[in-house]
């Protein structure tokens, strides 16, 4: 993980608490901030989209979905990195995520690894690793 760079605060944002509990450890592990959410509208109601370095989303939620909250946040802020994850990959391949810059994909399971390195990367080419103040 040298390419790590720490300090960074991430929204996540899933309808299941033991994965938001688990990528909070994780993430947190590698030295970041972490901000939980339930819900997509529970991300859009808090004053917090505005502090954010990168979100990541589930896609699967009920009420709206990550790639919906995706497209409200890129229209929000187009340069903040999105990394969506999913246990179904069959609604990515319904939905266009080509509008989507700074996007990165994962399916559940995934290696904790890959996600480190592709939020690293991620961050690096939208903040040239340094963390925003």
């Amino acid at each position: 993980m040298a390419n790590q760079a720490p300090g960074f605060i991430i929204a996540v944002v899933d309808d299941d608490q033991r994965f938001l509990q688990s990528l909070e450890s994780l993430l947190e592990s590698a030295g970041h901030t972490v901000f939980l959410f339930t819900s997509a509208t529970a991300l859009l109601d808090s004053s917090r989209l505005a502090e954010i370095d990168c979100l990541i989303s589930d896609v699967n939620m009920p009420v709206m979905d990550g790639l919906e909250l995706s497209r409200v946040v890129h229209a929000a802020r187009p340069a903040l990195p999105i990394i969506l994850i999913t246990a179904h990959p069959e609604m990515l391949a319904r939905s266009s995520t080509a509008d989507l810059k700074h996007c990165a994909l994962f399916t559940k399971p995934f290696d904790a690894q890959q996600l480190l390195s592709a939020l690293s990367d991620l961050l690096g080419v939208a903040y040239s690793r340094t963390p925003r103040s």
